[in-house]
């Protein structure tokens, strides 16, 4: 399973890049931005813009926070490095991309919501994917797994359309995201599983 996901991360991240860096796959890209912005309703833009505000860092930190309180109480400390390793790291390198590559968003008669910063990679998406991802390998042997891990999925895939819905990503920014923090997710995961190893053995 984490070497599956860290493939999936590593072909998402690629083909971002290659979308990134080829002139007939970005017309593509903002072709999608403007079909989604056909086909909104009031619904649909209540429910993304609900999304956007739970998928921001803000609301992310404090449900994170609350998550490892609760996981403190059960002294799954390992779980714990886990899950402040994994969304430190995976912002940090989203929002040093941003910064490096700083492409413009889609157009702004396409926004929905206000928006920060560049638009390669999405940091909603990232942040998105990097719970999903560790919330599937924190409860990985939990008796509800496969409900935990369809509901990860979903989430992560929601937030993502979500902000091509809402006019602020392109396609390639959300696939940027996910691809971002499946690797970064899967290889600390798989660093401290050895580290666990090595410390018993």
């Amino acid at each position: 399973m984490p070497y599956l996901l860290l493939i999936i991360g590593c072909f998402l991240l690629f083909f971002s890049v290659l979308i990134l860096n080829t002139p007939s796959l970005l017309s593509f890209d903002l072709a999608i931005v403007e079909w989604a912005s056909h086909y909104r309703t009031e619904n649909l833009n209540q429910i993304t813009t609900l999304l956007s505000a739970i998928g921001g860092m803000p609301a992310v930190l404090f449900f994170t926070t609350l998550w490892c309180f609760y996981l403190t109480w059960y002294k799954k400390y390992t779980y714990i490095l886990l899950i402040c390793l994994g969304l430190i790291g995976s912002g940090a390198f989203a929002w040093l991309l941003k910064y490096w590559i700083a492409r413009p968003r889609p157009p702004e008669i396409f926004h929905l919501v206000q928006s920060y910063g560049a638009s390669f990679p999405s940091a909603h998406s990232v942040y998105a994917a990097a719970l999903s991802g560790l919330v599937i390998y924190v409860y990985r042997e939990h008796s509800k797994y496969s409900y935990i891990y369809c509901f990860a999925v979903i989430w992560f895939i929601l937030m993502g359309c979500s902000r091509v819905y809402l006019g602020v990503h392109f396609p390639s920014d959300v696939l940027a995201g996910w691809g971002i923090s499946f690797i970064w997710i899967t290889l600390l995961y798989i660093v401290l599983q050895h580290a666990i190893k090595r410390k018993i053995n």
